[in-house]
C-alpha cells in the first residue's frame, strides 16, 4: 500500500509527533509499505489561508491531490490547539479536501421550494480509500470527556464533517498527556502503539462504503 503522510507540527525534527512520524514510517516501511511524506512546515511553496474566491485553486493543491489519488492511504499527523488540529493542516484540508473533488452535495428533492440545496453528500476521488488521524494533547483523557460528547475534539469532527463525506474509512490513534520529560517506559508504550497501527494496514480489507451514493 502507498500511504500519503500530511505533517502538522511545527517540529519537524525531536518532537513527540515527529516520533510519531519516523515510528510509523519505519514500522510502515518493514510491512512492504512505501511512503509519500508531505511536512507542512518544511515544504519550499505554502498554500495561501483559504479563500473561495481564489478559483481555480492554486496548482498546489492539484499537486496534492494527484497525490492523494496515488495513494491508498491518508495519514494525518498533528497536535490538538485550541481543540483543533494545527492551523497549517486545518488550512490544508480546507484547500486540499474540497468540493467537488472530495465530495459533492446531490439535492434530496431537486427544486424543491422547501428543501432547497439540503441533500446528501456523494463521495469523490477518495471513496473507499483509509483515512488515518494522529492527534496528540497535553492534558489527560478525562479533561477532553465533556469537549468529546459534544464532537467537538478534532478526531470526531473531522471524522464525520470531512473524512465521511468524502467517503473514506476511518481509524485513528490518540495520545493524552504529551508533555516534556515524559518517562521513557511511557514514550515506548506510545510508539509500540504506532508500530501495532503500521502493522494493521492489510490492502486486503480494503472496501467501499457503500451505503453512500455512487
Amino acid at each position: 500500500m502507498k500511504i500519503c503522510i500530511i505533517y502538522g507540527h511545527y517540529n519537524t525534527t525531536d518532537s513527540f509527533n515527529a516520533a510519531i512520524r519516523d515510528t510509523f514510517i519505519d514500522e510502515a516501511k518493514k510491512c512492504g509499505h512505501t511512503i509519500d511524506l508531505i511536512n507542512l512546515f518544511e515544504e519550499k511553496e505554502k498554500l495561501p489561508f483559504y479563500n473561495a474566491n481564489i478559483n481555480p485553486p492554486p496548482k498546489l493543491v492539484l499537486d496534492y491531490r494527484k497525490r492523494l489519488e496515488n495513494s491508498d492511504v491518508m495519514f494525518l499527523i498533528g497536535s490538538c490547539h485550541n481543540l483543533r488540529m494545527p492551523s497549517i493542516l486545518e488550512n490544508w484540508v480546507d484547500w486540499v479536501l474540497h468540493p467537488k473533488w472530495f465530495f459533492s452535495y446531490r439535492a434530496l428533492v431537486p427544486g424543491s421550494k422547501y428543501f432547497k440545496n439540503y441533500g446528501y453528500p456523494v463521495p469523490g476521488a477518495m471513496n473507499g480509500k483509509l483515512g488515518l488521524i494522529s492527534i496528540t494533547y497535553g492534558g489527560p483523557m478525562v479533561t477532553y470527556f465533556n469537549f468529546s460528547l459534544f464532537d467537538n475534539i478534532p478526531y470526531r469532527r473531522i471524522k464525520k464533517a470531512v473524512f465521511n463525506l468524502g467517503g473514506m474509512v476511518t481509524k485513528y490513534i490518540r495520545f493524552y498527556s504529551v508533555l516534556p520529560g515524559m518517562d521513557q517506559k511511557v514514550f515506548d508504550g506510545h510508539m509500540n502503539r504506532v508500530r501495532k497501527l503500521a502493522r494493521s494496514l492489510n490492502p486486503n480489507k480494503k472496501s467501499k462504503i457503500s451505503w453512500w451514493a455512487s
